[in-house]
Formats: C-alpha cells, structure tokens, sequence
C-alpha cells in the first residue's frame, strides 16, 4: 500500500470517525424521551387490551388459590 493511499484511507476513517462522534454528541445533548414513555396510553380504551387484563388477571387468581388448596 502507498502513502497516498494509506492517507486516503485515513482521511476516511478521520471523516467517519467525526461524523459518528457528532450523532453522539447530538444524541447525549437532546433530552431523550424513554422508550417506554413513549408507549404509555397505546392501549387506552381498547377493549381487546381490557379483556387481556382482565384473562391475566383471572389466572393469577386462579394459581393462587390451586397453591392454597395444595399447602393447606
């Protein structure tokens, strides 16, 4: 490999080097929003979400009491 080549290719890993280190800096200087933030209220009012809840909730229910019929 040459100089002039081994400079290139410098040159390019320098440009993309500095291109990353600015997304960082633009990423670390704006406030953020959580991810999960963002997804807070997605299921409100949705009745399939509700019915979910509700199934999940049953099962638990249903595993509590197996567990206190069998350590009684």
């Amino acid at each position: 490999m040459t100089n002039t080549e081994l400079e290139n290719r410098l040159s390019a890993v320098e440009t993309e080097l500095a291109l990353l280190k600015s997304k960082v800096e633009q990423k670390n200087g704006t406030s953020e929003i959580a991810w999960w933030k963002k997804r807070m209220g997605v299921f409100a009012d949705d009745p399939m979400h509700e019915e979910a809840m509700r199934l999940g909730r049953e099962y638990r229910l249903a595993q509590r009491e197996d567990y206190d019929k069998n350590n009684d």
